[in-house]
């Protein structure tokens, strides 16, 4: 399966590959998608989480097998369906899934976020919610169940941890993030490193919409000094807010970072094009400061 993503740059929209688990209908954002494989047999690991069926080797490559159903708390799959391999924080992860129905196109602003009653404590097990026809798709937030199988592969916290306090620094940073427990992190991070004077917002639309309230009420350069922001979110994508940012004559001299878990060569080549002054990995926080550091000094100096 040819998973390149035809998609223009910051046109707002995204691929949703819809597959199944028993009568039940997900999604998840085709630019994590490296392949999708029939059924292989499986190597168990000893010791391993519940949720992790083993491993397989497709070309030479060592790739872990995680059963969805398991994660989801369904009766586990027998010896056949699918595996969608996926790529990303820089891990190849192949997730076990009944059957693929096919990619639709769509607009970040169809995607529904789910509310506290779905997703509770900053905790998820979904980024959103669509209609497509007659159903409803889930679409899963795999990273929050690869980090929750394997802690390290995530936000590597201990990073933020092994900061020394840093003198105060009031240059204004707007952060867009649609994630409760990683805006919180991405927020502690940045107040331990000295950086007080945040701009916290969910979404790219919401971060746009700040931009403008600030740009109409004063000097934008004096109000925002830098933009951190990540590439899956509802209403409005880091790649549409880079390119609304970028286009803007009174805004695109303001460093901006995206900050995602989709930070691949393609979608690195996609930032560029857009403008983005820096892109990182998620579990790459303890180098958000330095990046940030850098580009602030480099745009005030």
């Amino acid at each position: 399966m040819d998973t390149n993503i035809l998609l223009e740059s910051g046109t707002n929209e995204l691929e949703i590959l819809e597959f199944t688990l028993g009568e039940n209908h997900y999604g998840i954002n085709v630019a994590k998608i490296r392949e999708i494989l029939q059924y292989q047999p499986i190597t168990p690991v000893p010791n391993s989480h519940p949720s992790v069926e083993g491993i397989f080797m497709p070309r030479d490559t060592m790739i872990t097998v995680i059963s969805l159903r398991s994660c989801l708390g369904m009766e586990p799959a027998e010896d056949e369906g699918l595996f969608i391999i996926t790529n990303f924080n820089k891990l190849n992860i192949a997730f076990h899934v009944d059957q693929v129905i096919g990619i639709h196109r769509v607009s970040w602003e169809a995607i529904i976020k789910p509310d506290s009653t779905i997703n509770t404590k900053g905790a998820s097990t979904s980024t959103g919610v669509i209609k497509l026809e007659d159903k409803l798709v889930v679409i899963l937030d795999f990273e929050s169940i690869v980090s929750e199988i394997s802690p390290e592969t995530g936000l590597r916290v201990n990073d933020v941890d092994q900061m020394t306090e840093r003198d105060r620094n009031e240059s204004p940073i707007l952060i867009a993030e649609d994630s409760p427990l990683l805006s919180k992190l991405i927020t502690e991070c940045l107040k331990k490193a000295g950086y007080t004077n945040l701009i916290v917002t969910a979404d790219g639309q919401e971060a746009w919409d700040k931009l403008q309230e600030l740009n109409a009420s004063g000097d934008i350069q004096k109000n925002v000094h830098c933009i951190v922001t990540d590439i899956e979110m509802p209403r409005m994508d880091g790649h549409r807010l880079t390119k609304l940012v970028k286009s803007n004559d009174d805004m695109k001299s303001i460093p901006l970072v995206i900050f995602s878990s989709l930070v691949n060569e393609e979608m690195r080549r996609k930032g560029e094009l857009l403008g983005a002054d820096a892109q990182l990995t998620k579990p790459e926080i303890g180098q958000l400061v330095g990046a940030i550091d850098k580009l602030i000094d480099g745009a005030t100096a």
